[in-house]
């Protein structure tokens, strides 16, 4: 198919993933919502002019023209002012007005038999719940799609069979023509493996996994082993003599260890000079958390991060540095990875699928991980002005004191405002970096 046609169809998928991701954050909202009885006014996807809409019940239900994010209207998100119970402005301060005026539109909407429907009157718990939800929506999203990409895709796994078999022993940095005297051929050249063989035994043994044969591998320095390999559906037997080499000490994070010096560490193992192919190995269910967990990790070192993140983006977008690979990006950076890799013709279309299934799943967990940061706008604000809420009546009730009513989180709008301008301006410079310097994660 055409590079092309196969580009575009990776972001078609991914931004399909998308919007039905944002679709079912806001379903986590609504859900609760409606179960505790709130009246919801709106359901929409997307912002600015409404393309389309209906009404089911007391909800509008509909699309609006800039695909951005979605929203649920609740009627009663912020109290009334406590001195007169009024819902309009009652001051001319600029922060008090904010305020009011959230607090007139959060109210426009209440009629006759809504006054025990409104989100402000919920018990904290039941608050903090209907907050939860969207990002719990993703995060179930999230797990979902680890559990295909593990279980029903699998992951990239060494396999016994082999992709290369060096010519000649090199020393790391080191080049040789393979087809001079210099050439010192690798144990596996003497002992005829060639690529494309499966090795069965080892030194008398199953060949196992790639990591178990490489371990014994290491362990047979100098000394002459049987081992036997599946070439064109025959066996064939030969023998092979690992030699010593110095390799890397690789750590726990895929990177090279260093000493307390920081030098590079070394060590001395038996080599054969094989590379392995890779297959998609389907994972049992045990591994779908585990891999959610790490995923979450690293998303929330990146979170917690992002100031710094952020500026290193902008320092790469205007100036001749590269991108951090694993730093943020946009949705339009999100896209335009998700095309290349489906435009990967050399790559089957299996493991193109599972790079895409995964992408969405990070994506969700970056969603729900995101939104639970204690800030206004985000959902993990109004988590936040519920638990002070809650502690608020707790602290009142112990010391007998009158029950100091709903925290009015209206008061919070000029920091929401101010939040709301930071994360728009961070939404445009991660596009226009992904734009004039995308990240490069293909080399």
């Amino acid at each position: 198919m055409n590079p092309v046609i196969l580009f575009i169809l990776g972001v078609v998928f991914v931004a399909v993933g998308v919007a039905a991701s944002i679709a079912l954050h806001e379903v986590g909202h609504l859900l609760p919502a409606k179960l505790f009885k709130v009246r919801v006014t709106k359901y929409m996807i997307g912002f600015g002019p409404t393309i389309w809409s209906r009404r089911k019940g007391e909800t509008e239900y509909g699309f609006k023209a800039l695909p951005l994010g979605g929203y649920v209207a609740m009627i009663g998100m912020y109290p009334p002012n406590k001195e007169d119970g009024s819902v309009r402005p009652s001051s001319t301060g600029m922060f008090q007005t904010l305020a009011s005026e959230a607090r007139s539109a959060a109210h426009e909407e209440v009629g006759p038999g809504d006054e025990n429907r409104v989100f402000y009157k919920l018990p904290v718990w039941k608050k903090i719940i209907v907050m939860l939800g969207g990002p719990a929506m993703n995060l179930l999203i999230g797990l979902a799609l680890t559990a295909v990409l593990l279980m029903g895709f699998g992951i990239s796994t060494p396999t016994t069979t082999l992709a290369d078999v060096s010519k000649c022993q090199v020393t790391e940095g080191e080049t040789v023509d393979p087809d001079s005297a210099a050439c010192k051929p690798t144990p596996a050249a003497q002992a005829g493996l060639k690529p494309g063989d499966t090795i069965l035994t080892f030194d008398g043994k199953d060949a196992g996994t790639w990591a178990e044969l490489s371990t014994r591998i290491r362990a047979s320095a100098g000394r002459t082993v049987e081992i036997t390999v599946q070439r064109d559906g025959r066996t064939v037997t030969s023998e092979v003599t690992p030699v010593l080499s110095s390799r890397p000490v690789i750590g726990d994070d895929g990177r090279q260890a260093k000493g307390t010096d920081g030098k590079p560490l070394y060590q001395e193992v038996g080599f054969l000079g094989i590379g392995s192919q890779t297959a998609l190995v389907p994972q049992p269910a045990s591994s779908v958390l585990p891999m959610a967990g790490e995923n979450i990790k690293q998303i929330s070192g990146v979170i917690l991060n992002l100031p710094a993140r952020v500026a290193g983006v902008a320092q790469a977008a205007f100036s001749s540095e590269p991108r951090d690979p694993n730093g943020p990006i946009s949705v339009v950076g999100v896209g335009r990875v998700a095309g290349e890799v489906a435009a990967m013709e050399e790559v089957p279309v299996q493991a193109r699928l599972a790079t895409l299934v995964g992408l969405l799943a990070g994506l969700n967990f970056a969603l729900a991980v995101f939104n639970l940061i204690p800030l206004l706008p985000l959902d993990g604000g109004h988590i936040a002005g519920a638990l002070y809420e809650g502690v608020r009546r707790r602290i009142a009730k112990l010391f007998g004191k009158p029950d100091p009513g709903a925290f009015d989180i209206a008061k919070l709008l000029p920091l929401t405002y101010v939040v709301a301008g930071l994360l728009m301006a961070m939404g445009a410079l991660l596009i226009y970096a992904d734009i004039v310097k995308p990240v490069n994660l293909f080399g």
